[in-house]
């Protein structure tokens, strides 16, 4: 409870401020005061663009990326490269592969890494709908851009053995990412020469 404060209504803008990842009570309320002390105007448009955009973002039917339409802007991009796929954990990763202008491809996006001791299994992540998008052929390389980490090199394996029977080359980063990095950490320079250097993923596993 905020004791310096008699007030319900401050109570509960830190509450909710204080739900967003990497911010405690302190910063929501530091947050909060620098509301108070603005005009009200700022504080209605933050409101408002919040909702807009919960109530206007989607996620493609395609790719899994958010889109303001039914299919995102780069999916629906005649001139990107629809033959290769680059799988990756989250938007965060688009947004970062995207500014390494390294890669002129499509993407998928999971959703997550397989993590059993957080409860995520296969089901909970879309690779199920790249196993489906792979099939419906037109796709000849997927490369796998998860981190590197130990649920990253699980989530790559388990995509790479619901893929090898079919028709599609399945590439990784080069290791230019160092281990136990996610990819949102990586420098641009460095994921791009990653992306522009990836090797077949059959070559790090022992078949």
């Amino acid at each position: 409870m905020i004791q310096e404060f008699e007030s319900t209504l401050l109570e509960g803008a830190v509450t909710e401020i204080a739900r967003l990842p990497g911010i405690g009570r302190k910063t929501a309320l530091r947050l909060a005061l620098h509301l108070l002390r603005q005009d009200v105007s700022a504080s209605v448009a933050l409101g408002e663009a919040i909702i807009n955009m919960r109530k206007g973002i989607r996620y493609c039917s395609v790719c899994h990326n958010i889109s303001e339409e039914e299919v995102c802007p780069i999916c629906s991009n005649s001139r990107r490269d629809s033959s290769t796929v680059c799988v990756v954990e989250s938007v965060k990763d688009v947004i970062i592969m995207e500014n390494t202008r390294q890669f002129n491809g499509l993407y998928h996006v999971l959703g997550g890494v397989i993590s059993p001791i957080d409860g995520i299994g296969p089901d909970a992540l879309e690779i199920d709908s790249l196993v489906e998008r792979v099939s419906r052929g037109g796709i000849d390389e997927v490369i796998l851009a998860l981190s590197a980490t130990m649920e990253g090199d699980t989530t790559d394996y388990y995509i790479y053995r619901r893929l090898r029977d079919l028709p599609v080359k399945v590439t990784q980063l080069a290791r230019g990412v160092a281990v136990g990095n996610e990819i949102e950490y990586t420098d641009e320079v460095t994921l791009g020469r990653s992306l522009l250097n990836r090797t077949l993923f059959s070559d790090s596993v022992n078949l």
